[in-house]
């Protein structure tokens, strides 16, 4: 089992959200957050003054997948969070070792 953490574009996250069901992904877990990696931020004009905006708004998605399922999963948000511009984002994938459902008890891949 694998757990898939993408930091996408806030604007992109509907697309991922049907791309991910489109292939059987049941479960995601979205969080706002804010960073920033090459895209460094950006100055803003607020009633004269300028400011700069360090921390740009981002989605933090959480995927718990089964390992055959990985490559399309990763493919199906390249595909849907692309913009082709700077700031779309990372993807990074870490294994699991367990997963428990709480209301069932079951555990491993069927917990997902």
């Amino acid at each position: 089992m694998k757990l898939i953490t993408a930091i996408i574009k806030p604007f992109k996250m509907d697309d991922v959200r049907e791309a991910l069901s489109e292939i059987g992904v049941a479960g995601v877990t979205a969080t706002e957050v804010k960073g920033f990696g090459r895209q460094k931020g950006h100055t803003e004009l607020y009633r004269g003054a300028e400011y700069v905006v360090d921390f740009l708004p981002k989605v933090k998605l959480e995927i718990a997948v089964a390992e055959d399922v990985l490559e399309i999963a990763i493919n199906a948000i390249v595909k849907a969070a692309n913009t082709g511009k700077i700031g779309d984002g990372k993807i990074f994938v870490t294994s699991l070792e367990q997963v428990i459902r709480i209301r069932t008890g079951e555990t491993g891949e069927d917990a997902i």
